[in-house]
């Protein structure tokens, strides 16, 4: 098996999507790690989605999984496949209702020290989990660069103790606006991005959905403002912010630079909005990619901490 240069460690979750207006989209492939591994993919990688699936997966959803991602990181349980409903109200607020009785080990396992993960040395991953598991896959793999996403049920709880004990195990940490606000009392952006800092976070991503991202590098006094990019249409914003991370992780990894790291999470968080639940690869992905990366580029601005 080729060792992928990438890992995406997350839930994977089939989603039954009710509309406003009624509508729905049954049968969807979601999850915080799959939209991740999207988000690397539209950069041009072929990474291994890590997760816990059921054996009871939808076989054509199995077989989109193995087509567009390395294999190795499915770890498969006897427990139901998660699935839940996604209920969106005129305002956008999303409700999430689960259809299985047992949801807790999709969003946590499996866990770093599992001998089931087969990677040895990956370039870098996204981790989307609470705190407590940061440093255990830290220490599974030292030298990968490590970008946390927190889960939102963590920072709503507002346990800053615990967040600077995740953020010490990382080299990137990427909330979004509202859960950075909900951590940390503080409506600011600029502001947040500065505490994220102070708090012990190398480097911050500061994610804030329409108005783009903010960026910046401990000991700087610099940042980047990165815009959101338009699309035609936004279809569904499941997903978006999951689908940054991993294009942040990939730009980060291959230019070493903020700029070019947040250009690469704007324009692989564009893809997602533009698809129901995880869209798949466009046909003439290379072009469309380097169009939406120039684009980010040209409209990201600096600015002083």
């Amino acid at each position: 098996m080729n060792e992928p240069n990438f890992l995406a460690i997350g839930s994977v979750i089939i989603d039954d999507i009710v509309y406003p207006d009624g509508r729905t989209s049954m049968g969807v492939l979601g999850g915080g790690g799959t939209h991740a591994a999207y988000g690397m993919a539209f950069a041009g990688e072929k990474p291994a989605v890590v997760g816990l699936v059921g054996a009871d997966l939808p076989a054509e959803i199995r077989a989109r999984l193995e087509a567009d991602f390395a294999p190795g990181g499915l770890v498969v349980t006897a427990q139901p496949q998660v699935r839940g409903w996604q209920i969106f109200e005129w305002d956008g607020r999303r409700n999430e209702i689960f259809r299985v009785a047992v949801v807790a080990p999709f969003m946590h396992q499996p866990l770093a020290e599992s001998a089931r993960v087969p990677f040895k040395q990956p370039r870098g991953l996204t981790l989307l989990r609470q705190p407590d598991y940061v440093a255990g896959w830290r220490g599974r793999f030292p030298d990968a660069a490590l970008l946390w996403e927190p889960t939102r049920a963590f920072m709503l709880s507002a346990d800053r103790e615990a967040f600077r004990a995740g953020i010490a195990a990382a080299d990137i940490v990427s909330p979004n606006l509202h859960e950075a606000q909900a951590m940390y009392g503080i409506a600011d952006a600029r502001e947040l991005l500065r505490r994220l800092l102070a708090d012990g976070a190398p480097i911050a991503a500061l994610r804030m959905g329409e108005a783009g991202s903010l960026v910046a590098r401990r000991g700087s006094a610099a940042a980047f403002a990165i815009p959101a990019l338009p699309v035609a249409e936004i279809i569904d914003q499941t997903g978006a912010g999951n689908s940054y991370c991993g294009g942040f992780l990939v730009g980060f990894c291959r230019a070493g630079d903020l700029l070019t790291a947040g250009a690469y999470g704007a324009a692989a968080a564009s893809f997602t909005l533009e698809a129901v639940g995880c869209p798949r690869l466009p046909p003439r992905r290379a072009e469309q990619w380097q169009r939406r990366l120039q684009q980010a580029l040209q409209g990201a601005r600096a600015l002083e901490l």
